[in-house]
């Protein structure tokens, strides 16, 4: 740090006291904009909030893509690998399940539109897209955690 000499006109002059210039009687104080209160995010659908799901057995998923583009599931509709779709042996066609990857949690919704998979080491054959959004595309199969979303009426 610098330090002039106390005699030095300059230093005096810099160590004077600002002079403060008051604004006239006049002149209106505007207060500034007040920052908007923090909201939580909202969920994307409320119906997501209530969605009840029941676990159905688990086991090994594989997946089928590109090479069946086209051809009719058992539901009657065309195959399309970039949709959220599944092969089940026994669950109604248009049955929403969500489908976990075991070893990461990640999860995906799928709906229903044909039957398999035809293997009996296999619980559950997802379309490309479905593969990928949980990670088991890569490998070809992996362990999976299934559960049906409840319609929300009591069978008893």
């Amino acid at each position: 740090m610098l330090v002039a000499p106390a005699s030095s006109a300059v230093a005096e002059s810099k160590l004077a006291p600002a002079k403060v210039v008051e604004a006239p009687a006049s002149a209106a104080v505007i207060p500034a904009p007040a920052m908007p209160a923090p909201v939580a995010a909202l969920p994307q659908s409320l119906e997501q909030d209530t969605q009840e799901f029941e676990d159905i057995r688990g086991g090994t998923a594989s997946f089928y893509g590109h090479s069946l583009r086209g051809a009719r599931t058992a539901s009657g509709e065309r195959f399309n690998p970039d949709e959220l779709t599944a092969a089940h042996p026994s669950l109604p066609f248009g049955t929403q399940v969500r489908v976990t990857n075991a070893m990461t949690g990640d999860s995906v919704m799928v709906r229903i539109n044909d039957r398999g998979p035809f293997h009996s080491n296999r619980v559950i054959d997802l379309s490309e897209a479905a593969a990928k959004e949980i990670g088991i595309a890569r490998m070809g199969s992996g362990k999976v955690e299934l559960a049906v979303l409840s319609d929300g009426s009591d069978n008893d």
